[in-house]
């Protein structure tokens, strides 16, 4: 006889007192077949092998109940084996086959609500002596929770062959894209259908550009017109017709906005962070969080040419401005972002994308790491949290290609690999999809969620036309390889202003590819990053040479030509010329 060795099984949540070797039970109470009609039931079971022999074996069980009151109890349960009850106390047992039941004694019938009776049972088996897995009390499953007949009656498991149910438009969603309209500027589209041949993509999604307080009620600026954030939200509210629509929205104004260049500049100062606040972000906020707004999809692209700024351009590097060294010594970048994305995360319907500037940018290795570093640090000031960060957004208002076809940094030419030549320059990324996918997966090991996704902006970065190859480069030297077989035309990665030979790039798309929520046009094609000379203005747009045409370049640029578009007005401003470029030279080609 083997003695002392226990095996129970319990129904429900453990309990301290039990046998350490308890099994968990998990069923579901349904419905009681005793005690007052509309009565809550529920119950727990322990069942303890106390002892067992070759042949036989003891069992106690320990009912509670967890319901109301009973006024008489059954209690049920199937055995796996051959086992069966001989002898038994506190119960009257009957067995058919497999299944037990034990019936109150009489003297123990009445179970109050958390009231226990003890019973057992010596039995014989051969074979296995496995413990019941499930018990019923009165038709009710023991499972340690109780179940009240007011409550509603729990839903069906969906039938997995059904199709998915379609989001509410409000609902939150992975991705706000994906089964959603975007919204359309009816200031930009009313721009492109005055071109020639424009109305051919009048009909894409553009964001809209907040990029100074009086945006958001609105001014006679050509970059606003006389729309202000209500006005645009109104609309977009009635091209939503009650399905679910994404409105983009760029949130663009920090003190000291843009220190490494000038053409963007804004209105406020660099220690104007209060005014950032409470004249701007907490406006903007009060606005997107009433209740018409509620159905919409909100997504804002916060602070492009921010944060890395803080990174490149500052400290002893040879791309370091004064502006950009004061802007990290007074954290009024980081403050602001955080802010923005705290005030703005706030609101159920927003998603907040950061800008993550572009792999021509970012894309080197003392640049990537600490440009994510950044951003989680940024993400953990204040009181914001990286759950406010639905993801990031590459390529804002840029033009580097979405993809080279033709090349890849790891290539080999004559024993020189593609990463030495001038124009990636060592760089660890040759388009904006590798580095989009590669800074998703960075920012997720630094310790963002892992459901972020990426937006790409593709609204000029096409490169098609004329210019555009149809191969690889020939193999005669490594420069020669990836210079005549690289889709991005420009002069320099490093050039941004107005360029030439540009073209629309991918039409707005959801999930195009993994980790990327959508490609987007957030830069409204056809409107002018800066002017090609100094024009006196009142939007606190400033001149910068990157946008000359006749400049030489300065380190950021590798003192190259600027490749900038002549004739162009100050940023924001319509560019026919430009527009008409991007148009001839879309890849894919517009139809």
């Amino acid at each position: 006889m083997r003695s002392g060795r226990k095996r129970a099984v319990r129904s429900g949540p453990a309990r301290a007192a039990a046998a350490a070797s308890a099994f968990a039970l998990g069923c579901t109470a349904l419905v009681a077949t005793s005690g007052p009609a509309g009565a809550a039931t529920g119950c727990e079971v322990e069942y303890t092998v106390v002892n067992e022999w070759s042949t036989g074996f003891t069992a106690g069980v320990t009912v509670t109940n967890l319901g109301d009151a009973l006024d008489g109890w059954t209690l049920e349960w199937d055995f796996a084996g051959d086992q069966q009850v001989g002898n038994g106390w506190n119960g009257s047992y009957s067995q058919s086959g497999q299944h037990v039941t034990v019936e109150d004694a009489g003297y123990n019938g009445t179970l109050g609500t958390e009231a226990s009776v003890e019973i057992g049972f010596n039995g014989t088996y051969s074979g296995s002596n496995s413990v019941p897995s499930s018990f019923t009390l009165n038709g009710v499953e023991c499972d340690g929770g109780t179940t009240d007949p007011t409550d509603p009656p729990e839903e069906p498991d969906p039938d997995p062959t059904d199709p998915p149910e379609e989001p509410e438009p409000g609902e939150r969603v992975d991705n706000p894209y994906v089964g959603a309209d975007v919204y359309v500027n009816p200031q930009w589209a009313a721009n492109a259908e005055a071109e020639p041949g424009g109305d051919a993509v009048a009909d894409e999604p553009t964001a809209v550009w907040l990029d100074q307080i009086s945006a958001i009620e609105g001014n006679d600026s050509p970059t606003t017109g006389s729309m202000g954030l209500v006005d645009h939200l109104d609309e977009a509210v009635e091209q939503a017709n009650g399905e679910p629509l994404v409105f983009q929205v760029v949130i663009y104004n920090l003190p000291g906005r843009d220190c490494a260049a000038l053409a963007s500049n804004g209105t406020l100062g660099p220690e104007e962070i209060g005014k950032y606040k409470n004249d701007y972000i907490d406006v903007i906020a009060e606005i997107i969080d009433r209740p018409e707004y509620s159905d919409l999809r909100i997504v804002t692209t916060i602070e492009p040419d921010s944060l890395p700024n803080l990174v490149t351009n500052v400290g002893g590097r040879e791309t370091a401005t004064e502006n950009c060294d004061e802007m990290l010594e007074n954290g009024n970048y980081v403050e602001g972002v955080a802010y923005a994305l705290e005030a703005l995360g706030a609101v159920p319907n927003v998603y907040n994308y950061v800008d993550a500037g572009h792999h021509g940018w970012i894309g080197w290795e003392d640049n990537f790491g600490a440009s994510v570093d950044l951003f989680y640090e940024t993400a953990q000031t204040g009181g914001a949290s990286p759950e406010d960060v639905h993801g990031f957004i590459v390529n804002t208002a840029n033009y580097s290609a979405l993809v080279e076809p033709y090349f890849d940094v790891t290539d080999n030419v004559n024993g020189q690999m593609v990463r030495q030549s001038d124009w990636v320059d060592w760089n660890n990324y040759a388009d904006e999809l590798s580095f989009a996918q590669a800074l998703r997966d960075e920012a997720v090991s630094t310790g963002f969620p892992s459901d972020i996704g990426m937006l790409i902006d593709t609204s000029r970065n096409g490169w098609g036309g004329d210019a555009r190859p149809t191969g690889p480069g020939p193999q005669t030297s490594v420069n020669d390889y990836v210079n005549e077989g690289r889709v991005d035309r420009r002069i320099h990665l490093g050039n941004w202003c107005n360029q030439s030979g540009a073209g629309l790039g991918e039409r707005p798309t959801a999930a195009p590819e993994s980790g990327i929520d959508a490609y987007v046009w957030v830069k409204p094609p056809g409107e002018s990053d800066g002017s090609s000379e100094e024009i006196p203005n009142d939007e606190g747009k400033g001149f910068d040479r990157m946008c000359d045409p006749t400049y030489g370049g300065n380190p950021r640029n590798g003192d190259s030509d600027s490749g900038a578009l002549a004739n162009a007005p100050i940023s924001g401003h319509w560019f026919s010329e430009q527009f008409q470029e991007l148009l001839a030279n879309a890849y894919p080609p517009v139809q």
